[in-house]
């Protein structure tokens, strides 16, 4: 078998066999394969595309190109969550805690923040003391013992997968569905989970520009997933403007703790329902409706909350910040954004406010940047609010106060006013089962 008759064979259009894509996959991670080769089948696939079966090959070797984890002895309530990014996207620190306190079981590993989206690691690491690094056995044994975990991503997982996001990055084959399915699916099936949510999100600061494309998107992983033997759900989400009002990992924080209290801005609110909804739903096999209000419940009567603070616990955290958020540490500055006329914001371009949240230090650029816990950005007015003059659209917090007045242009010029009052924007898109 031959690298070059395979990448031939796809360039032509025609279907690649198991063998030779567990070939490509196997001597791509042992170097046998060059970059150069790799890259040029990852262009083949890009305009040829690639058929369920072979997506789900491809993905099935990327998941085995590693360690596995093997999570049987947790039970058959096995629950991943995943989200393919967003800004103010402070999901996970909600809906874990939420599905634990319904008996679901989440042994998640999460990645951190990179570019203008942010990451759950990241946000954990802001809690004082909070160890995002455990041994399997320690893994293991809070899994076992209080039914969360959530860590780093660590080990051997997915080399395949490493090496080939990388590849695609600098090839310009990054907007290719069943490559962009196979790297997010490889990962989640070697986190080992029997039940698998996914947030595809849409709109101006996720990856996916519109509901129709996240929905192509949302049904070949579910495709993928399902003929991999996994419970899948997928539900399409709006991220055209920033979820919540925090952006930034203390201030995340903080606004998840306010709705793991029962409050919390009501659009995050709404989103973190639904998709612990999902999860509950396919744990128990039931409908979402009927696990809706059990999750109303666990919000309503702080068990959700003390499931976070379990976790936080068990793995280091100081709880104290948790119960008084205003114990976490202050930035050394603050800057109110004003609106330069009155009117109505028709949109905010979320990836722009997430960038500037970047810029006052609260995200990374490259993977092995410093990120300050305490940068962010809250914002009073959003995409359908009622502004005048003078208003106060965002606050900026930093330590950066060089940095104040790139990120205040950035935060304007990402907003767009309007006379009329713009018609109210879907949160949930769809569900794909």
């Amino acid at each position: 078998m031959r690298m070059y008759d395979i990448i031939k064979k796809k360039r032509d259009g025609n279907e690649l066999t198991t063998e030779e894509i567990n070939f490509f996959i196997s001597g791509y991670v042992d170097g046998s394969v060059p970059d150069y080769q790799a890259s040029a089948l990852c262009m083949a696939v890009f305009f040829s595309g690639m058929t369920p079966r072979e997506t789900t090959d491809l993905t099935l070797a990327m998941a085995k190109s590693g360690d596995m984890l093997d999570l049987a002895v947790l039970g058959d309530k096995t629950v991943d969550k995943h989200s393919t990014g967003g800004v103010g996207d402070k999901v996970t620190l909600v809906v874990a805690p939420v599905a634990a306190a319904l008996g679901c079981t989440v042994a998640k590993m999460s990645g951190r923040g990179l570019g203008h989206t942010g990451g759950t690691v990241d946000k954990l690491e802001s809690i004082p003391g909070f160890k995002v690094e455990l041994s399997s056995d320690e893994f293991f044994a809070q899994v076992k013992e209080i039914g969360i975990s959530v860590i780093g991503q660590s080990g051997n997982l997915t080399p395949a997968d490493k090496k080939l996001y990388a590849l695609r990055d600098v090839t310009a084959t990054v907007e290719s569905v069943p490559l962009i399915a196979s790297s997010i699916i490889s990962k989640k099936l070697a986190g080992g989970s029997r039940h698998i949510v996914l947030d595809v999100t849409c709109g101006s600061g996720a990856f996916m520009k519109t509901p129709a494309a996240a929905e192509e998107l949302a049904k070949a992983m579910v495709e993928i997933g399902t003929m991999a033997g996994r419970k899948m759900t997928a539900v399409i989400t709006n991220m055209d403007t920033p979820l919540g009002v925090n952006i930034g990992n203390i201030l995340e924080v903080k606004e998840a703790v306010d709705v793991l209290k029962g409050g919390g801005p009501a659009d995050l609110r709404e989103v973190c329902v639904e998709i612990a909804s999902l999860m509950y739903a396919s744990c128990f096999d039931c409908a979402a409706d009927e696990a809706r209000p059990k999750v109303l419940k666990v919000l309503e009567d702080g068990s959700a909350f003390e499931k976070l603070k379990a976790m936080v616990s068990a793995q280091g955290g100081d709880t104290a910040v948790l119960d008084d958020p205003s114990l976490f540490p202050a930035p050394q500055y603050s800057h109110e954004v004003k609106s330069p006329r009155g009117g109505f914001i028709s949109h905010m371009n979320a990836e722009q406010v997430g960038i500037a949240s970047v810029v006052l230090g609260a995200g990374r650029e490259k993977k092995d940047d410093p990120i300050d816990y305490k940068a962010g950005i809250s914002l009073l007015k959003k995409t359908g609010d009622a502004v005048a003059t003078g208003d106060t659209i965002a606050v900026l917090y930093t330590d950066a106060e060089d940095k104040i007045s790139q990120a205040e242009q950035m935060i304007l010029d990402a907003i767009e006013f309007s006379n009329d009052e713009p018609e109210d924007e879907k949160l949930i898109y769809k569900v794909i089962v």
